[in-house]
């Protein structure tokens, strides 16, 4: 029997979204080179969400969606098995549509500094022909 209670999670990103839309696979990413996206990136912390928002590519404003998935999720190896062993962030990853369900609208950035670092660094690893995900 299923329970009427879903496991939410947070996505981070500059797309304006509705609720009851789908964040499907086959669009291009929020990060890197843009290319077509073979998964769909989520988490359970906030934080981590803020930063998926944050590094988001795009001009439109910064968004944190409450979503529910509809399929298997799985670690996401872009952070646990490199950088975060345990997966402490909380972030996983999924071939399988999310919908969003709701919207967090008030939340705390990174301070300006943090945030600019981060870009430096994600800048350096692509000039060093390193992607910050690889699928």
């Amino acid at each position: 029997m299923h329970s009427p209670f879903f496991q939410t999670y947070f996505h981070g990103t500059k797309a304006d979204l509705k609720i009851g839309d789908q964040i499907k696979i086959g669009q291009n990413s929020n990060y890197g080179q843009k290319n077509y996206a073979k998964y769909i990136y989520l988490t359970a912390t906030l934080d981590a969400a803020v930063w998926g928002a944050e590094l988001a590519l795009g001009d439109g404003p910064e968004r944190i969606y409450l979503v529910e998935a509809t399929g298997a999720v799985e670690d996401d190896p872009n952070l646990t098995d490199k950088k975060f062993p345990g997966n402490p962030t909380k972030s996983y990853r999924s071939k399988h549509p999310f919908k969003v369900v709701g919207e967090i609208t008030v939340w705390q950035g990174h301070p300006q500094e943090q945030v600019d670092a981060m870009k430096n660094g994600l800048a350096k690893l692509k000039e060093q022909g390193i992607e910050a995900i690889e699928d």
